[in-house]
């Protein structure tokens, strides 16, 4: 997700700006793995369909990615617990347990590959010389542990009772499939 604020410098902090300083304009951007993205979307189309099976192929038209993608995504999610499938011409899969019952925020702790999000975070590959007296680490920190937290307080029910965005997710249209997806 991508979002654009202005953000203007008072002179009481870092000094006093220039008369003719404009704002600043920065771009806020926070980026899931295409896994845990993937993820989310496999979850809220079965938590939509709650009395039927779910085809990683209609999966993958529905919102124009690779069926490769879906069924690692998909067997992902079964390993972790959250969806059961069902092998054969009749297979599918289903929800393993009730959406109210599926955190946001603990499917993108357990689908992100690596939960760091600056350098310094990482003890083994930090090179920062700064990190042992760092100010920064601790607001990056505290910062993140509120994302997770504004997350956990949503469940994949939540997401689905939307009205408008319950009956888009029922009537999607297959999409052509995209041939590489950089993350």
């Amino acid at each position: 997700m991508t979002r654009s604020a202005s953000l203007q410098f008072p002179e009481d902090i870092g000094g006093s700006c220039a008369p003719d300083a404009r704002p600043a304009k920065l771009v806020f951007e926070m980026q899931l793995n295409a896994f845990t993205d993937y993820a989310l979307r496999v979850l809220v189309y079965a938590a939509a369909r709650p009395d039927q099976r779910c085809l990683t192929g209609d999966v993958a038209s529905a919102f124009g990615i690779s069926r490769h993608h879906v069924v690692k995504v998909v067997n992902g999610l079964q390993h972790l617990g959250y969806i059961e499938t069902t092998r054969g011409r009749t297979g599918g899969f289903t929800l393993a347990r009730s959406p109210e019952d599926i955190r946001v925020g603990d499917v993108v702790r357990r689908t992100e590959s690596a939960m760091v999000i600056v350098e310094c975070f990482d003890r083994h590959t930090n090179t920062c010389p700064l990190a042992h007296a760092c100010g920064l680490k601790g607001a990056l920190a505290e910062a993140f542990r509120a994302f997770l937290a504004t997350l956990d307080r949503y469940s994949i029910a939540d997401m689905v009772a939307r009205p408008r965005w319950a009956s888009t997710l029922l009537t999607l249209a297959p999409q052509p499939v995209a041939v590489s997806r950089s993350r």
